[in-house]
């Protein structure tokens, strides 16, 4: 489900790089549908969330807030 929703966002974001003129429309097409793009993005995205986790559990032991 997550490389879906990946292959999704890189579609509509390899069509505004297109249509602000940032990206050709062949390059387009092929960032879009890279599996190893996505599978890129996917594990960023894994590192991303973990990250903000994490932070946040700092954040509530160093504040003292209840979890």
């Amino acid at each position: 489900m997550t490389g879906l929703i990946i292959r999704i966002g890189l579609r509509y974001g390899a069509g505004f790089l297109v249509a602000r003129g940032l990206l050709g429309a062949d390059d387009a097409a092929g960032f879009s549908t890279d599996p190893d793009i996505a599978a890129a993005i996917e594990a960023g995205a894994g590192v991303a969330v973990g990250a903000v986790v994490e932070g946040w559990h700092y954040l509530a032991r160093r504040f003292g807030w209840e979890h």
